[in-house]
Formats: C-alpha cells, sequence, structure tokens
C-alpha cells in the first residue's frame, strides 16, 4: 500500500492513463476512517480547512444513505498499483432557476496523492459519470485564487475558468474570493 487505506472490494469506474489507474467507487464501511480524519485534523484538507467538525457525521451519513444521496453524495477515489483509497470526490445539486440544475463537484486528496495525475482524472472520472447518469447540461467546480495545482487539474479535467466570485468563502478569519470553473455536456472531452 503506498499511502492511504486498503482497498475495498467494491465495483467502480477506472481510468488507465499513462501508466496510472485512478478508480472512483462507492463509500464502504473501512472509508469512514479517513472520512474521519477529514473532520479532525487540521490542515489535511489543505486550504479548505473550515475547523474541526463532528467525527461522528460521516458514520451517520454512510448508515442513513451510503454517501449517495440524491442531492449530493460522495464517491472514493482510489489510485495506485494497488487501488489504495487516496481520497474522495463529492458532488451537491444546484438550481439556477427551476429546469436548470447542475452539479458542483469537489476534491480532498490525502496529502501523498496530491500532485501526481489523481486529482485531474478523478474528477474527469466524476463529470463522466454525472453526465451518464443525470441529465444536467452543467457540472462546475470552485477554487481557491492561490491554488494553483487545483486550477491545473481542473483545466486538465476539462473546465473553463468562468470568472472570480468575490467574498464567497469566509476562511482562516476573513472573507475571500474563489474562481469558478465550469464543464458543459457537449464541452470536449479530457480524454479526447
Amino acid at each position: 500500500m503506498e499511502g492511504g487505506y486498503p482497498p475495498v472490494p467494491v465495483p467502480g469506474i477506472v481510468s488507465e492513463t499513462d501508466g496510472t489507474s485512478v478508480r472512483l467507487r462507492p463509500v464502504a464501511e473501512p472509508d469512514l476512517a479517513m472520512f474521519r480524519r477529514f473532520c479532525t485534523e487540521p490542515g489535511l484538507v489543505g486550504l479548505d480547512w473550515g475547523g474541526f467538525r463532528d467525527p461522528g457525521a460521516p458514520v451517520r451519513r454512510f448508515a442513513a444513505d451510503g454517501w449517495l444521496g440524491e442531492d449530493d453524495g460522495r464517491l472514493v477515489v482510489e489510485a495506485g498499483t494497488d487501488a489504495t483509497a487516496a481520497g474522495f470526490v463529492s458532488y451537491r445539486a444546484g438550481r439556477y432557476a427551476p429546469s436548470a440544475t447542475y452539479w458542483e463537484i469537489g476534491i480532498a486528496l490525502l496529502p501523498q496523492w496530491r500532485g501526481r495525475g489523481v486529482g485531474w482524472r478523478a474528477q474527469a472520472l466524476l463529470c463522466d459519470y454525472l453526465f451518464a447518469h443525470t441529465p444536467v447540461q452543467r457540472i462546475q467546480a470552485g477554487t481557491h485564487p492561490e491554488n494553483i495545482p487545483e486550477q491545473r487539474a481542473l483545466e486538465k479535467a476539462g473546465f473553463r475558468l468562468e470568472g472570480v466570485i468575490r467574498a464567497c468563502e469566509f476562511r482562516a478569519g476573513r472573507w475571500r474570493d474563489g474562481h469558478l470553473y465550469s464543464r458543459l455536456r457537449d464541452d470536449p472531452s479530457p480524454w479526447e
């Protein structure tokens, strides 16, 4: 195991590119230890640390719907030759108008998996999954202006920068701007 959590024998969606294997799969009970870490370890999620969170919340959510809700959910990202859990991707429904729904996605990778090409592949796989199984036209993702690696990952995953969202996030004691990216159903796939 390269760093992360041991593989769980659950079917998933796989990408084999440039010798890197990335897989998305539903959350399994052994993954809850990793989710608790994201709630209680300052800095583990990088710039997205928003303070301590209830470490029991992931267990309760898993018991409710296995993190596969109708309006939001999570999938585990596995990577490497031994398919260790490297983090997770998330999706949450949003709406611009009654018939203009979209997905907002996010990713949290354990530090040892960052900068290795796992993030862009996981986000591209999640878009493929959501476009294949839901009728949305738009998937969007936000990131911090200073998070250049995530901006590059989103662009590699087929997203385009739409602009700066002013004062959209309260982090580390003050309101901060964010960058908004989107990928539309008919945008070119990063796999092409």
